[in-house]
């Protein structure tokens, strides 16, 4: 059988000191994949230096986007292209580093038993390395906050490095994703088990960025509260979980954490 194409999906908002290096440490993890970059009108010429790249590579592609729209709005554009160019499996990871392009052939390889694979970093084997502890912190309690509201059993359901086969991504109902920042991931995940869809978690090792500053906000941390506490709310308000055309939803299976050595 020949191999899968893929399409690995990097949003990006002034990057441009990190992006070289991450889409290089792509290229050696990976070479036969493809790459997107989405970058989102960066101030600090981000783009530019996709574009740079891109005339050099042929597996780069860059996507322009008018302005800064927040982190889902911007992962859902690259999936659409991803999908209307015909790829069979669609992977995202952040473009600051803190991803390592080596961990991403252990995903890929985990898609050969589940239908969607979620890089995590509170599963056994899986660590958030030189992390300010406030960070850890507020990541560990708002994994923690989901698992309880939502019912998912998920170790890492806010985690942004994953890969899809084409089919989970047609199931997800990208028009209803509505998230701006992070909770973007966990709207994907509620959706792909909610979907009746096999989902795996890999054990990575996350890594604090060392270029560029952080995009996390007081804004995008109550944006992920009100979301996930609505939708932990809504069977009492009267939404079952049904679909009307298509009856009760079924629930997907989160298979155990793919054991892998992740030094």
């Amino acid at each position: 059988m020949p191999s899968p194409s893929v399409c690995v999906c990097v949003p990006t908002y002034d990057e441009r000191e990190s992006l070289p290096r991450t889409v290089a440490a792509l290229r050696r993890a990976v070479p036969e994949a493809d790459l997107l970059v989405i970058d989102d009108n960066s101030p600090d010429g981000t783009g530019a230096v996709a574009e740079e790249i891109a005339g050099r590579d042929p597996h780069v592609r860059v996507l322009h986007r008018p302005g800064k729209a927040g982190l889902g709005p911007a992962y859902v554009a690259g999936f659409r292209w991803a999908l209307a160019q015909g790829y069979d499996v669609v992977a995202q990871m952040d473009a600051d580093g803190s991803h390592r392009p080596e961990d991403l052939p252990r995903l890929l390889s985990a898609l050969s038993g589940a239908d969607a694979v979620l890089g995590s970093r509170w599963v056994p084997g899986g660590e958030a390395r030189d992390w300010p502890w406030r960070r850890e912190v507020l990541s560990r309690t708002a994994n923690h906050y989901v698992r309880l509201a939502l019912q998912l059993p998920l170790g890492d359901a806010t985690g942004g490095f994953r890969a899809f086969r084409r089919h989970a991504l047609e199931r997800v109902d990208l028009d209803g994703v509505q998230c701006e920042g992070y909770c973007f991931q966990v709207d994907v995940a509620r959706r792909l088990l909610a979907a009746g869809l096999r989902v795996v978690e890999v054990p990575i090792v996350f890594l604090d960025r060392e270029l560029g500053t952080s995009k996390m906000s007081g804004r995008i941390v109550r944006e992920a509260l009100l979301r996930v506490t609505g939708w932990a709310l809504e069977p009492l308000l009267g939404k079952d979980g049904r679909d009307a055309d298509r009856g009760p939803r079924r629930q997907g299976s989160v298979r155990p954490a793919v054991s892998a050595s992740t030094r």
